[in-house]
């Protein structure tokens, strides 16, 4: 079958013919109709890979701690082999995909074959002809919403979980700075919500877009302070998600200023986090996490072992936001028609990217 790989010790992205995986327990076959390249996260994997050793070091220092570590415990010679082992792999790239079952392992239950998933997971949901993936990272697909939009449910599950972790209440003003992918989809989900959304990006282009898709107002080069003050009576906004993918600590700095006193600040995208400290204690502000698609998230009990979460105490796991996504879209409350800027077959991946 074919997959799209990059070379962690450099190199392009290619397309290559690899055997498909066999179902495991708790997980199923899913033939990929649809797979949606999250060109944010991405493009990072991507340039990690290019990097030189240095560069990668200077990216991932906590690998680099890892490495040191397993240097103290098990000499050089050992620790040489398994970087050189890693540096030597293929990374599978893709996240985020829809399509058909074709094979149910055992202990795998609420899928059957035939059905039509939204799949998601680094590893599992991949860019590939088939993909064998934890049951607890598939969700069905509701009636009347195909794999095409299906595909984006994972990108969707981040936006939303971003969105429940500010923990936005019905009539709350709330920023959203960066306006990719994530950014647009949460001004929708905010919107869905009852907020009223401030969206702030450097390009006009994705500005514009998120006004059309429910933002109340948008910010681009001007002045978001007085924006948010004209529409708070002077208090600030309630909340802030930032969705921007920057080295900076600026968008959270941002965010920090644009808030009401005992605001919220919830981190969805990655950006550097060298904060002033007196900004946030003079304001009692309450910085969030917001990890990945929800509960659930890098829990080997959860995703590899398909342990669910009891329903009353964890009301949505990752599981749970992919199906709420899709319910969103498929009732017409989140457009993502808009967002959908390209299309390719998996041969022309490379170009692609």
């Amino acid at each position: 079958m074919k997959q799209v790989l990059q070379a962690a010790g450099g190199g392009r992205t290619r397309v290559a013919d690899v055997p498909p995986p066999g179902v495991r327990r708790g997980g199923a076959l899913v033939r990929t109709e649809w797979s949606l390249i999250s060109a944010g996260t991405e493009r990072l994997v991507i340039d990690l890979a290019t990097k030189s050793l240095v560069g990668k070091a200077r990216a991932r220092p906590d690998l680099v701690k890892k490495t040191l570590e397993k240097l103290r415990r098990e000499g050089l010679v050992a620790t040489y082999r398994a970087v050189s082992g890693r540096l030597a792999g293929d990374v599978p790239l893709g996240y985020s995909a829809a399509g058909r079952v074709i094979e149910v392992g055992e202990g795998a239950h609420g899928v059957g074959v035939g059905d039509l998933v939204a799949c998601a997971g680094a590893g599992y949901a991949n860019h590939a002809e088939v993909i064998a993936v934890p049951v607890n990272l598939l969700a069905r697909v509701p009636q009347g919403l195909d794999a095409r939009r299906a595909c984006a449910a994972t990108l969707g599950a981040i936006a939303l979980h971003g969105v429940r972790v500010a923990d936005v209440r019905l009539g709350e003003v709330v920023v959203v700075i960066g306006l990719g992918l994530l950014g647009q989809l949460a001004v929708q989900f905010l919107r869905a919500s009852g907020a009223r959304v401030v969206a702030i990006d450097l390009d006009p282009a994705r500005a514009e877009l998120a006004r059309d898709l429910g933002a109340e107002a948008v910010v681009c080069g001007g002045d978001p302070d007085a924006v948010v003050r004209g529409l708070t009576d002077g208090h600030g906004a309630d909340a802030a998600v930032v969705c921007a993918g920057s080295e900076s600590s600026e968008p959270l700095a941002l965010a920090a200023s644009l808030c009401r006193r005992r605001g919220v600040v919830t981190l969805v995208g990655a950006t550097g986090m060298e904060l002033d400290r007196r900004v946030f204690y003079a304001n009692e502000l309450s910085l969030r996490m917001s990890t990945s698609y929800g509960p659930g998230r890098y829990d080997a009990q959860y995703e590899e072992k398909g342990i669910d979460y009891p329903y009353p105490y964890v009301r949505w796991t990752e599981g749970r936001n992919l199906r709420a996504v899709m319910e969103l879209v498929a009732a017409g409350d989140v457009r993502l028609e808009p967002l959908l800027s390209h299309e390719f077959a998996i041969d022309e991946a490379e170009q692609a990217y």
